[in-house]
This record gives structure tokens, C-alpha cells and sequence, in this order.
């Protein structure tokens, strides 16, 4: 299978660098899986899930928060705001944030609701990743 360069690169450090076959991701229009020779594109990377696939057939699993993706033929560069390993989900800081989007959207306070349901949907994805949902 046709393998490309993909990189994830955060504020802070470079998340993941080398090949891939396929790398699955939530954007704000959607879903998308990216093979190599894809049509080039850029999209707003919303949160979800990111499966990073490998020559061996193994997939890695991430928590993918936000940013943007530029995909080319033989290359995929994600900007990401914040990006996680399953394994280093605080699982219960990830609990807690959730539990205080749904108590902020619950209640009849002036409120962000944009804000609140975009924390919830990140503490959903974390755990979801750290398979706790």
C-alpha cells in the first residue's frame, strides 16, 4: 500500500512524525480518511478521534482536539491545537470537565453555550479515546 509523510505538529512539540498509510480525523464538514495521492485540500480540524495507520497494520489511536490539516499527494500536516496518546488522558480531569459542561448547559445561567458544548465534546473524545466513555 502507498505510504506518505504524515506530521502532527502542537503549539508546543512535534506530536507524531513518519509514515502512514491512512489517517482517519474529524473536520468541521465531517469525517475524513486520507490515503496516500489524495486530492490536495486544507480543512479546519474539529475535535474527535485520530487513527493513525501503519505500514505493519497496526493503528494508533489519539485524541485530537483542534487546528488545521493541509493534505497533499505525498504528504499530510496537521496544526493542532492539542493532541493525546490514550495513554496520557487524565481520565478523570477528562470526567470532571465533562460533568461541568453538562452542569453549565443544564442550568439557566447566561452562559456560553457554544463554549460549554465544545468542552464537552473534548472531554467526550478524551474518553473515548482512553476507552472510559
Amino acid at each position: 500500500m502507498d505510504k506518505f509523510l504524515l506530521k502532527i505538529m502542537c503549539p508546543d512539540h512535534v506530536f507524531y512524525e513518519g509514515e502512514s498509510t491512512m489517517v482517519e480525523f474529524t473536520t468541521t464538514m465531517g469525517n475524513v480518511g486520507i490515503y496516500a495521492n489524495h486530492v490536495p485540500m486544507v480543512a479546519v480540524v474539529a475535535p474527535g478521534k485520530l487513527s493513525i495507520h501503519s505500514d505493519d497494520g497496526s493503528v494508533k489511536e489519539c485524541a485530537l482536539l483542534s487546528g488545521f490539516v493541509e493534505i497533499l499527494q505525498d504528504r499530510v500536516t496537521i496544526l493542532a491545537e492539542s493532541c493525546e496518546h490514550s495513554e496520557e488522558i487524565d481520565v478523570q480531569r477528562a470526567k470532571e470537565a465533562a460533568d461541568r459542561a453538562r452542569q453549565r448547559l443544564s442550568g439557566k445561567d447566561e452562559i456560553d453555550i457554544a463554549r460549554a458544548e465544545l468542552a464537552l465534546r473534548r472531554a467526550l473524545v478524551r474518553l473515548d479515546v482512553a476507552g472510559k466513555k
